[in-house]
């Protein structure tokens, strides 16, 4: 169970795009600028340097991705991905985190699903590890194949490439990171690493091979919640920024390495909004247990039932518009939902 975790970060429409937020928005909601000096000052640049990012799925058309007034009120979905890709390939969806927006009352869940998942793969006629459907179709495969094991509509997708994420990191003079003890890849058929304990900060790199680590017991579940601390760590730090020097330089970076199937105006609309509402995060993980399996005994993560019919009925509870904040919970969790600070 994950406890609801508070955030004074503003979290804008595409939970990938929580960079940008927590650099542009999360700045100025220390005091030095309101909506309306986002609006003013950073909406257009913040529009021009995300164009190159907006990539609508192939079996929607544009039009469809531009958010009406009434669906910047409504909750939506996001298919939040983090994509680990290397020089030209497509790479892997080693982060999957289905994301509820509710725009209105500021509350956002976070679902995430281990990467080596049992599910089918919507369009290819077969069970696999659910992070190979990204593989083989992309963002449109992992949306649908998504959708499909949470029974849940995905509205909109988000993928952030963790590779040009390097970049981001050492922009920012590098983030800090939970690692306590020395972490070594060093089996035969992985790549070799070494990442030392106890700095007060990471580099690009170090911060890329902290996600990319793989021999830990923990497994699949111990990725996703590395996945999920350098992310958090990531937003915390942007949000600290204190050069607005640095903004365009860190906004052509994520330009580069951020795709979604908003469009940079809806994306502008959906930060002012948030700029102006307390919200409150909360994230869960889905339950299962990792097993070999098939002729090749291949190793997957197996969701358990009765907690994804569980995380399937929390889903249509925060999808509701009319949903009130006492039943906005996760699966496990009794107590309501705190006001956000």
């Amino acid at each position: 169970m994950n406890r609801p975790r508070k955030r004074t970060l503003s979290i804008i429409g595409a939970a990938a795009a929580l960079l940008i937020a927590a650099a542009l928005i999360g700045y100025a909601n220390r005091g030095v600028l309101a909506a309306w000096g986002y609006d003013t000052f950073l909406s257009k640049q913040v529009e021009k340097k995300l164009e190159k990012s907006y990539e609508p799925l192939p079996n929607r058309p544009p039009e469809t991705s531009q958010p009406t007034a009434a669906e910047r009120e409504d909750p939506f979905s996001v298919l939040l991905m983090g994509v680990d890709a290397r020089g030209s390939e497509r790479g892997r969806s080693d982060t999957l985190i289905y994301t509820v927006i509710r725009p209105v009352d500021g509350h956002v869940l976070m679902v995430s699903i281990p990467r080596d998942t049992y599910a089918e793969l919507v369009g290819r006629g077969a069970q696999d590890k659910i992070t190979h459907a990204y593989v083989y179709g992309g963002p449109q495969m992992a949306v649908e194949s998504v959708q499909k094991l949470l029974d849940a509509r995905i509205d909109h997708y988000a993928s952030i490439n963790f590779q040009g994420f390097v970049k981001a990191v050492d922009l920012l003079g590098g983030i800090p990171l939970p690692i306590t003890k020395d972490i070594v890849n060093k089996e035969a058929d992985h790549e070799k690493f070494t990442i030392k304990a106890n700095q007060s900060v990471y580099s690009g790199q170090d911060a890329l091979n902290f996600v990319r680590y793989r021999e830990d017991a923990g497994g699949d579940m111990a990725r996703t919640e590395r996945n999920r601390q350098f992310l958090e760590s990531l937003i915390h730090k942007a949000s600290s920024l204190q050069q607005w020097s640095k903004i365009p330089e860190l906004l052509t970076v994520v330009g580069e390495n951020f795709r979604t199937d908003i469009p940079p105006s809806a994306l502008s609309d959906l930060a002012k909004k948030f700029l102006q509402t307390d919200h409150s995060i909360q994230s869960y993980t889905l339950h299962g247990e990792g097993k070999r399996m098939g002729p090749d005994n291949l190793w997957y993560y197996v969701a358990d039932e009765e907690d994804l019919n569980a995380v399937r009925q929390t889903i249509a509870v925060w999808l509701d518009p009319d949903a009130a904040s006492d039943r906005l919970t996760v699966p496990g969790l009794d107590e309501k939902t705190p006001t956000a600070d």
